[in-house]
């Protein structure tokens, strides 16, 4: 399945947490405290990042959840806005090699 991903920076994991779980209305599936949260929906692939102060919010990247993607890829679309493709295995790496210790729920 395809999925859209959306990536955005922010100034508080912790309230975005809040905020976007209640419009999701699903818990996120990967947390780290302080720095990241990931859900993943029916139809989407949803992640936080926290910004260092100083540094704007907003949209990070835009990409696709594949599972049929062999590799993790990244394009430049002809705005210059970043789209990412990966699995949800390629996620998961990445993350895992960021962040150790992130609090997975399967």
């Amino acid at each position: 399945m395809r999925k859209i991903h959306i990536a955005l920076g922010v100034r508080s994991v912790t309230d975005s947490i809040a905020d976007y779980t209640q419009r999701l209305a699903a818990q996120p599936q990967v947390t780290v405290p302080d720095q990241y949260a990931l859900w993943r929906t029916d139809t989407m692939n949803f992640s936080i990042r926290q910004v260092p102060a100083g540094e704007s919010t907003g949209l990070r990247h835009l990409g696709w959840e594949d599972d049929a993607a062999s590799a993790f890829a990244e394009a430049r679309d002809c705005n210059g806005i970043l789209w990412e493709e990966f699995s949800s295995e390629h996620q998961l790496q990445e993350i895992l090699g960021l962040w150790p210790d992130a609090q997975i729920k399967r």
